[in-house]
Parts: structure tokens; sequence; C-alpha cells
């Protein structure tokens, strides 16, 4: 049924009649004039009125209906007003329901490009600290699970520009940083994080969100590493440092007679006097001459990986340095020199699993850097960092010859031990197998050549051996007969010389 005002057909409702709409009225059509109808409706269970008006107009001579909206939600005078509005945009041509489902769908856009703007600002402010950790996360994996990255970059980079924008990093805040790591004289930790941030950007620049960070250019390819590290540091890193034998038998003395004085120092003097060195670090160092090792295969290895009745050790491919794919295990025929060395070792560290076990935890070896640490701490000479480490020693009680020949490392031992092989005519190739070197050479040549070399390399490791013991056996001699055994270094220069020419 359709209903009227009281005041008459074509009239308006006022808001006291809707007001005393009945509850019987439910489903009746209240006209309003200009084609404004509105339906009562009652909500459930209640005597709550409610009515929904809508407008009616032809279009394509079809009777179509406009909301308009519902009283009481809405007041009359609005509801009036969208109808006044349905009706100028059917005069203009223009269907009023198109028109609001296109200002639904403009609202809905412009929603929609509010959050996507927002999002894009989220992107475009996120931290290098954030880049750093997905790097962490899925780009890099090195072999002691990135720890050497991560004390680096929290070191030196992540206070420097952790949190700024990688869209604002340029190659000055790189260089900057870089800088002050060269400022502290720490030249090889600036060049090792250049390269963990060449590869960090690299890695970035190919992938979402971080290549859209990067519009301008990748900043560290703009990098020139040999403009920021010291004029004088070797950026091919190429030590040629060998240890003559008159530094060799220094060292031994060195480490002789420190460990008198301090033996012989009395218990309220001690602190007066330099700690000896490991005794373990300085087998540590004998055998790595002796073997041609590197010094981290050494201290990871295995009690279960020596055999020192038949004189043999194995280091695992585990243990040894190099890429994967590129690296290979090694089987190392002591010499007799090689093999005092791993029995004084037995002594101290046989009832552990590692040859070299760590202080605090028995169950795992000391750290690889712990004995070029105990070499460098002794030469503070050759350091320019701006003070003492806290509990590390600041000497220059391991420098040889004076330094005249510049700093050693364990490292060079190797090398030096290398050398003397080649003094000795043994050939090239049966040193490289002996430094388990992987050979060059084109992928037919590696395929079909499968010798081992494994009786050249115990004859070199024999020579090696008897060499050096040559050149200290007069030295041993010599310090047992003096009754303080402690030896001039001048006498030691001139042994050793003519050690090396005999």
């Amino acid at each position: 049924m359709t209903r009227y005002p009281k005041s008459g057909k074509g009239k308006k409702w006022t808001q006291l009649e809707l007001k005393s709409i009945p509850v019987e009225w439910r489903g009746d059509t209240l006209s309003d004039g200009d084609g404004l109808n509105g339906e009562v409706r009652v909500v459930s269970n209640s005597s709550q009125v409610s009515v929904r008006f809508k407008y009616a107009f032809k279009w394509n001579k079809k009777l179509t209906w406009y909301q308009c909206g519902t009283w009481p939600t809405l007041n009359m005078e609005a509801i009036r007003a969208k109808r006044e509005q349905a009706r100028e945009l059917v005069k203009q041509g223009i269907n009023p329901n198109d028109h609001k489902k296109a200002q639904r769908i403009e609202k809905q856009a412009q929603v929609e490009a509010s959050i996507a703007q927002a999002e894009q600002k989220q992107i475009d402010n996120l931290a290098f600290s954030t880049m750093f950790e997905a790097w962490i996360k899925d780009g890099v994996v090195r072999k002691d699970g990135n720890a050497e990255i991560l004390r680096s970059f929290k070191k030196d980079v992540i206070p420097a520009i952790g949190d700024k924008p990688v869209a604002e990093i340029t190659e000055h805040d790189l260089r900057t940083l870089l800088r002050s790591i060269v400022s502290r004289g720490v030249n090889r930790m600036a060049v090792r994080v250049y390269h963990d941030l060449v590869q960090l950007f690299d890695w970035a620049e190919k992938r979402k969100p971080w290549r859209e960070l990067m519009l301008e250019g990748n900043p560290a390819q703009l990098l020139e590493i040999s403009k920021i590290v010291a004029s004088d540091y070797d950026l091919t890193n190429e030590r040629d440092r060998v240890l003559t034998p008159q530094e060799l038998i220094e060292l031994h003395s060195i480490f002789k007679n420190i460990e008198t004085e301090y033996e012989h120092a009395p218990d309220g003097s001690k602190y007066d006097h330099a700690r000896p060195i490991k005794k373990e670090s300085q087998i540590a160092l004998w055998i790595s001459l002796s073997t041609l090792c590197r010094i981290g295969e050494l201290l990871m290895s295995k009690w279960e990986d020596v055999n020192l009745e038949s004189g043999q050790w194995r280091i695992p491919i585990e243990n040894v340095k190099g890429a994967k794919g590129k690296k290979q295990a090694q089987l190392i025929s002591l010499s007799q020199f090689s093999l005092n060395q791993f029995k004084a070792l037995h002594t101290l560290t046989g009832d552990t699993d590692f040859c070299f076990p760590s202080r605090n935890d028995e169950t795992n070896h000391v750290c690889i850097k712990s004995v070029s640490k105990q070499i460098g701490d002794r030469q503070t000479q050759f350091k320019s960092r701006n003070g003492p480490l806290k509990n590390r020693r600041n000497d220059n009680s391991l420098v040889l010859g004076k330094g005249k020949n510049g700093k050693w490392t364990p490292h060079d031992m190797r090398r030096t031990g290398a050398t003397m092989m080649q003094a000795l005519k043994i050939t090239k190739d049966t040193i490289d197998h002996c430094q388990n070197h992987v050979m060059g050479g084109s992928r037919v040549r590696r395929h079909y050549l499968h010798h081992d070399y494994f009786e050249e390399k115990r004859d070199a490791w024999v020579c090696l051996g008897a060499h050096l013991e040559s050149i200290f056996q007069e030295f041993t001699a010599t310090a047992e007969a003096t009754s303080d055994n402690l030896i001039p270094l001048d006498y030691l220069h001139q042994l050793a010389k003519e050690v090396a020419e005999s």
C-alpha cells in the first residue's frame, strides 16, 4: 500500500509523521513526491521502524531505481538532496547508479594508491642494516658460518651506515667508512670489508626491492680501494717473507731464553718477565715449517688423523682451505723432525680429541688465528694500532734480525719450508704437491693425470726434515753445554751463517 503524508498527496513527509509510523505499516510504501518513495521496515522482534528511500527514473525506457538512503540513519534533507543529485545526473544523460559505482571505484583506487604510496615510501626508507640481514640470510655462505663478516660489519659498518636508507648511501659514505678503518692501521681489514661490500651491493643490485633503490648506480662499484689504503700497502697480499737460517735459530733461541728466564724468576717477580709463548704454539710453527701445511689446517687437526707409529698425518678435505671443488685432502709423511714435534705435542694434548684444543672448550679446536695473534702481538713495532689491545701482549720479543727484514707470520713458515725444498733441488711439481696446491692446466690434463706423488712427497719431507735438524743440531748442542742456557744472538747469527754456508 502506498501512503501519503497527512497534508495530502504530493506533499513531503515531516519528521513527526515519520516518527509516528506504526509497526503495522511494515512493507508499505511512503510517497514523498518527485519520484522519491520509501519502503517501511521494522526490525525483527522490536518496534523500531526505518524507511528505505529510493528514487525512480526511466533509463533506456525502463523503470530504474536509485537508492537515496534510509531514515532515520539519514535525515530527510540529506535523502532528498541525494534524489536531487540523481535527477540532475539523469538530465545530463548519466545513470546515477553508474555514477555511484564509478565514485566507489575511484575512491577504492585512491585508497589503493595511498597504500601503494605508503609501501613504496617504506621501501624507499629501507635501511642498510635490513639489506645486510637479507644478504647474510640468503646471499652469502662462508665456511665459518659468516662469523667473520658479522664481526667486522657489526664493528665498523653497521655503526657507520646501518640506519641510513640504502637509497641515500653514496660512494662517499662507503669511502669514509673504509678510510676510518685504514686510519686504525688495519689496511687488510679495510680491503676485506671493501670486498664484502662489493659482494653485498652486487647481490642486492640484482634483486627486489634493493635494485629499485640503486637507480643512480651501485655505489660500491665507484670505489677504488687502491686510493683508500695506505700508499705502502701491498694490495696483492703476495708476501715474500722467507726466514733465513739465522732467523730460525734466533727464533729457537728466543723461545728458549724466555722460557728459561721465566722459569728461574722468583715467584714474586714473575710478573716482571714476559710469559713464554705457549708451547703448543711453538710446536705449531715448527710443524708448519717442516710439513709446509697451512697453520689453520694444523690447528683444526684431530689426533685420530695423526698416526705416530706409521708417521703419517691426514688432513681431511673439510679442513683444507679453498673453494668447494678446488681443494683436496692431504696425506703427509712425517719426517723425523716433524714426528718429534707431534710426539712432543701429544704429551701436552694427547688426552683430548684435538691436537690443539681450545682453552675454554676441549671438545673444540683453538681459534685458527690464535697463533698468528700471538706472533703479531710480539712484533708491535710493525703495527700502527692506536694503543695496546686489552688482555693481549704488546712487545717486540719476537722481532727477528732487529726487524731489518720486516715482520714475519706463521704462514711465512710454510713459504720458508717450500723455499728450503727448492734450495735442496726438489722439483717444483713436488713442492706444489707438498703444499697441497690444486694443480692448474686444462681439464683434459687434470682428468687423465692422477699420479699422487706419494713417494716424491715423502722423500721431500724427509729431506727437509734432515736439513732442519742440521740447522738446529749445533745450536742445541751449544745450548746444552751452556750453564744458563742463554746464548748471545751475535753468536747465533754467526753459527747460522756457518750452517747455511755448509
